[in-house]
């Protein structure tokens, strides 16, 4: 009785290379097994890797075109606040205009009569101050007035017995705007009581 011949050991395959999965060999003589096609290949729908790089595809187009659409609209905004602020401009730079054209009127009859001129300098800054209350800045050059901190700022401290204390004894400079929104505040005089 002979032994058959054994079949020689396949060489080790070179380092780093790709290994076949490990599992049970094909035995010589039994027929191989392939995979049976799953229920998505019968159908052609897609497997689900197929799904879910199809979902993160949508997910993604989504986003860049939630991306433009924002800068879109960044960029309208810019437009939209220079467009306001223009026309902002325009509407008061307008207001103005009647005080320059007193100012210039003032200025040809200059050799008038003094007191006319002093009187026309006088309604040309009243107009000047109506125009700023109208755009949202009253002036407050009120003396006497409690000292706000928010309104006033305190160039001087003066003694005066007939004022309370803690009052504007003189403006130096009125102010204009409220505590939120103000120009400047007035430059005040406050009358202190030892």
């Amino acid at each position: 009785m002979s032994i058959p011949p054994r079949s020689p050991e396949p060489d080790p395959p070179p380092e780093g290379a790709v290994q076949p999965p490990r599992g049970d060999p094909a035995q010589p003589g039994q027929p191989t097994v392939e995979a049976e096609p799953g229920p998505d290949a019968a159908t052609g729908a897609a497997a689900p890797d197929d799904a879910h790089a199809a979902a993160l595809r949508e997910a993604e187009d989504r986003w860049r075109r939630a991306l433009a659409d924002l800068d879109n609209l960044r960029k309208r905004h810019i437009r939209e606040l220079e467009r306001e602020g223009a026309a902002e401009r325009a509407r008061t730079a307008a207001a103005f205009l009647p005080v320059i054209d007193n100012l210039e009127l003032a200025l040809t009859h200059a050799n008038a009569d003094p007191g006319a001129i002093v009187e026309g300098v006088r309604a040309v800054r009243d107009q000047a101050v109506n125009v700023l209350e109208r755009l949202g800045y009253p002036r407050h050059a009120e003396i006497g007035a409690p000292f706000d901190p928010a309104l006033h700022e305190v160039v001087g401290v003066v003694q005066d017995p007939d004022a309370d204390p803690n009052t504007v004894a003189q403006v130096l400079r009125p102010g204009y705007g409220e505590a939120e929104r103000q120009l400047r505040p007035a430059a005040v005089t406050v009358a202190k009581r030892e």
